[in-house]
């Protein structure tokens, strides 16, 4: 509840009457707020989908962009060049406009057409099912978590930071989009356990590699694995005897097959590989794959 009057407050005056009169059951199942200009509101809430009847206009989707990242637009430059920002509490707002490109590279999106606002969510014991799988010989595994967007990865993932911290394993987290731990003013905004450490806002390439030398992590846990160069940054986790909790974007084994990991599936890095879907929810567990 909390969040919801924190992101209201930096809305417009009109939406925000709107939205004060929803029903306390959908504020607290509240997923998404999509504005896209001249559109009504459009708000989803544990998968339902329901609409305002405001407008929302091309100033509307400006100013929302400039109270969410407190016109720090010098801060989040390489996000918004990305067609992201997180703010604070790991909440990720996606944009989309025109694209501004320089070197072949997108550097800038302005001319906001749309915005996403996606509420990010604690749910503590989500991951205690997955507990044998996670820790086996009071050692943790290798785990990889396939999902489509918006299934649960992140809130999992941040479940089983804080699940493993608490049976006094040392966990590291490389927090490259800031969503995991939703750091702010030092402090993660969720509950990640007592032997948790973040390195926020660093790529994998870089971020693995420094959280190994300096924090001497049992595992590390990180999120949305893919790009070309992670792959050697997983293998400084197996050569440092670190294992590493990730996640992928894909639906079935065929999707991860077929992707920059390839190799490490091909050698069964993965001891447990867990398929999520949104059929009864975010966070749906499909399919759990041993190698």
């Amino acid at each position: 509840m909390s969040t919801f009057r924190e992101i209201l407050s930096r809305l417009p005056s009109s939406m925000c009457r709107e939205l004060e009169m929803l029903p306390d059951a959908d504020i607290k199942d509240l997923e998404e707020i999509r504005l896209r200009c001249g559109q009504r509101v459009l708000l989803r809430c544990a998968g339902r989908e329901k609409s305002l009847t405001q407008l929302t206009s091309k100033e509307d989707l400006q100013k929302i962009l400039n109270n969410l990242i407190k016109y720090s637009y010098y801060a989040y430059e390489e996000d918004l060049a990305k067609g992201f920002v997180t703010i604070e509490g790991g909440h990720r707002v996606g944009i989309c406009g025109k694209t501004v490109v320089k070197q072949g590279q997108p550097s800038l999106i302005k001319e906001v057409s749309s915005m996403n606002i996606r509420f990010t969510k604690e749910i503590k014991g989500c991951s205690n099912i997955l507990l044998p799988i996670m820790i086996k010989n009071n050692a943790p595994q290798n785990i990889l978590i396939v999902s489509p967007p918006g299934c649960g990865k992140t809130t999992l993932l941040r479940d089983m930071a804080r699940s493993i911290s608490m049976r006094h394993i040392q966990v590291a987290i490389c927090d490259e989009r800031s969503e995991i731990a939703g750091m702010y003013n030092s402090s993660p905004s969720f509950d990640l356990g007592p032997r948790t450490d973040v390195l926020d806002g660093c790529d994998k390439i870089h971020g693995i590699p420094i959280l190994i030398r300096s924090m001497a992590p049992q595992v590390i846990i990180t999120d949305e694995i893919g790009k070309q160069g992670d792959i050697a940054a997983v293998e400084q986790c197996v050569n440092a005897g670190v294992a590493l909790i990730t996640s992928i974007h894909g639906n079935c084994r065929n999707d991860i097959e077929n992707s920059n990991i390839s190799s490490l599936i091909k050698k069964n890095f993965f001891q447990s590989i867990i398929y999520l879907s949104a059929e009864h929810g975010p966070g749906t567990i499909k399919e759990i794959e041993d190698a």
